[in-house]
């Protein structure tokens, strides 16, 4: 059996700034509709979800908002938007969880990573709370306080 060749391509892309403006809460694997030269671009990991949102919309389709996916270099149809509206795709009653849990409460729905599965592009969304500003200074404590501790640990290896 043949070795399998690693890829020179990004796998996924990461929304970075979720986990530091949110509390993440349930999260979802959702397809997306995309055109192929968007799927293209992806491999060559020239795209960004950083400032992207979901939203359900009045029909009960939810839909990914302000996601840039850069023009492919070789696509000659000219006709690309990178922040275009693209459908996601999910179960009905994973749809109709999450319009209930939005309603309840003060809750957005954020996509955490694109990445692939098998051959298909997939999108990871979460229900998030927003953080305060105190929250943020809190977690970054933490965070600091952890780091110290590894470095502290592997002094003594």
């Amino acid at each position: 059996m043949a070795k399998k060749k690693k890829d020179d391509h990004i796998r996924e892309l990461r929304n970075g700034k979720a986990f530091h403006n949110y509390f993440v809460g349930d999260k979802f694997e959702a397809g997306i509709k995309l055109t192929g030269p968007e799927v293209k671009s992806i491999r060559a990991g020239k795209g960004q979800i950083t400032e992207s949102f979901v939203r359900i919309d009045s029909d009960g389709v939810p839909t990914l908002y302000h996601a840039y996916i850069d023009e492919f270099v070789f696509d000659n149809t000219g006709t690309h938007n990178p922040t275009r509206a693209r459908k996601l795709l999910l179960h009905k009653k994973e749809i109709s969880r999450i319009k209930q849990e939005m309603e309840a409460g003060g809750q957005a729905l954020i996509p955490l990573r694109l990445y692939f599965k098998q051959a298909l592009i997939k999108v990871e969304i979460a229900l998030c709370k927003g953080k305060q500003l105190h929250d943020k200074r809190q977690s970054l404590k933490k965070k600091e306080q952890l780091r110290e501790a590894d470095r502290a640990v592997s002094f003594r290896r």
